[in-house]
């Protein structure tokens, strides 16, 4: 088995694998008398359908009986309230500087406590694809929140006959010693007073993400976004896999195959509005074979370079599909959106974000025709996607650390999948380190694994700009073009200006002036925010995600050379 759930009495105790603090007190929960096992995905079906307040449209699950539906099983919707996006400041992490364990364990034990009040579903999923990594993760969730573990079940791999299969003759991560992943959940949780409970421990008062990735445990309460347990379940899973040897991926990755039958493998990292899904979902009109590993969540081993899968299935918005629009066939879920009635008296789903920001649906694997759980073919590139308006379309970048530290300096802007907390500028550039606001572990860990890749195994790595240029649209046919001219080897990349270790393909209506002071002027202030941010890293969290002495250097290197 990949992860352990079951124990011999004498691997049970204190300082042996699977038991420690933080987890005894979540994972007790799952074995209560009010807890109902959720075995099948159309058990969870049934109870989402008649969850109270679901609209059961009238629209088909495409092809559902191929993973474990029945064939006459509608797409759901369910709308979560006021709140419909993450919410980063309710994540507390074991093992930060200023985490309150103790006081964070105790709000899980009371949250416990308070949930034998309720009937609790208990469902189980595969995170990972592949029999070289696959773990297990366990949801306990309250009766009315039939919902979101529907759509948890589908995001991730049910328990179907084939994985269990492939899960009994998997690896076994981490030599054995990496447990299931356990999540406690009940976003109808709001903090009551009890004697010996504090909670000045959590950031936010009413709500709370607790990560104890080491201990493959989290508790989620007051916390309706779905998009907070599949996030959430991929911080967990993330965590192991940086643990034994992954890089751990927020992005994209698609496999080409050229006329001649070469390969070539490109990895793209972006925030959600980034392009990154464009960008992995193009079929660049057929010119080549292609084959998609995801969109969102995926790890690279980083001896063999080969590249997994953690999910089946695609969490997209759905602000950009209207409706009719032939991808909402690939449906499965759909949260956040309005429904109303068409010509034939039958509920459809209202997308575009009509009713609220950030609309969301659970797509099937079948949308992507030409989707794969592994790519064994070694990654070629990387591409940091930034929206930097000091940034060509396309800059080449040379040296690991320079490669590396980019990567951990992705800036960007936000994007309506986040709630931000009060007196955030929603429109200012952020620095989202390797495009992951999902990390639990130091930033070192990102760093070391990324620039290995480039020093070791040769992979090339890029930054691509899809906002805009010094004013100017980067249009989608604009990076679609010059990923074929990279993709078909075509691309001719020169020294930029004054940069020993930045290359430049002239992209058409794109090329920056370096004798124009104000460009210089910003381009330098956007790299001198890079610096800071580097140095930011020694002193911030009591320097918890210093970064090493080559990424400062390196990227102070830029901003030198620019004097």
């Amino acid at each position: 088995m990949s992860t352990k759930a079951y124990y011999p009495l004498n691997e049970i105790g204190a300082s042996k694998t699977g038991f420690a603090k933080t987890r005894s007190i979540i994972e007790a929960a799952f074995y209560g008398n009010n807890v109902v096992k959720v075995n099948t995905l159309k058990e969870a079906y049934e109870l989402a359908k008649n969850s109270t307040g679901t609209i059961v449209t009238d629209m088909p699950v495409y092809r559902g009986e191929e993973f474990g539906l029945e064939p006459d099983a509608k797409v759901l919707l369910f709308n979560d309230g006021a709140i419909t996006g993450r919410y980063a400041a309710a994540r507390r992490i074991a093992g930060e500087p200023g985490v309150d364990c103790a006081a964070l364990d105790k709000v899980a034990m009371d949250a416990v406590y308070e949930s034998r009040w309720k009937t609790m579903y208990h469902a189980e999923v595969y995170v990972g694809l592949d029999p070289e990594f696959m773990v297990k993760a366990h949801l306990l969730i309250p009766e009315g929140e039939e919902n979101i573990m529907y759509s948890w079940m589908l995001n991730f791999q049910y328990m179907s006959d084939e994985y269990v299969k492939m899960y009994k003759n998997s690896k076994a991560v981490g030599d054995g010693k990496e447990a299931d992943i356990y999540i406690f959940s009940d976003p109808q949780w709001s903090p009551v007073e009890h004697p010996g409970v504090d909670f000045s421990c959590l950031s936010d008062p009413q709500t709370l993400c607790y990560f104890n990735t080491n201990q493959n445990c989290a508790c989620i309460l007051g916390m309706r976004y779905f998009g907070e347990h599949k996030k959430g379940t991929l911080t967990m899973a993330w965590a192991i896999a940086n643990r034994n040897g992954y890089a751990s991926c927020h992005g994209g990755q698609k496999e080409y195959t050229l006329a001649d039958g070469s390969k070539y493998v490109a990895s793209v990292y972006g925030l959600s509005g980034s392009g990154k899904s464009t960008l992995t979902h193009a079929k660049h009109d057929g010119k080549y074979g292609i084959k998609v590993l995801h969109d969102d969540a995926f790890i690279i081993n980083t001896d063999t370079c080969a590249s997994i899968a953690l999910e089946p299935t695609y969490f997209d918005k759905t602000q950009d599909y209207p409706v009719g629009c032939e991808d909402n066939k690939y449906l499965l879920t759909s949260m956040n959106n309005s429904a109303t009635l068409d010509e034939d008296g039958h509920i459809q789903i209202v997308t575009e974000d009509i009713r609220n920001g950030n609309g969301r649906a659970i797509k099937s694997k079948l949308w992507s025709p030409n989707r794969v759980d592994k790519i064994d073919e070694p990654v070629n590139a990387i591409f940091w996607i930034m929206k930097d308006p000091t940034i060509p379309p396309v800059v080449k970048l040379k040296g690991a650390s320079l490669a590396s530290v980019m990567g951990a300096t992705l800036a960007t802007k936000r994007s309506s999948a986040e709630r931000l907390a009060p007196g955030v500028d929603p429109n200012a550039l952020v620095v989202v380190p390797y495009a992951n606001p999902f990390r639990t572990y130091p930033l070192a860990n990102d760093y070391e694994k990324f620039k290995k890749l480039v020093a070791e195994k040769n992979v090339d790595c890029y930054i691509i700009n899809t906002g805009d240029f010094m004013g100017k649209k980067v249009k989608p046919a604009d990076t679609l073009g010059i990923l074929e001219a990279i993709v078909e080897r075509k691309a001719d990349f020169k020294q930029w200006g004054p940069f020993s270790d930045i290359e430049i393909m002239d992209w058409e209506g794109f090329v920056p002036d370096m004798n124009d002071p104000e460009y210089v002027g910003q381009l330098k202030a956007r790299m001198t925010d890079r610096v800071n941010f580097v140095k930011s890293t020694a002193t911030v969290k009591d320097g918890y995600d210093k970064l090493p002495d080559d990424a400062l250097a390196a990227i102070q290197k830029v901003v030198d050379e620019l004097n």
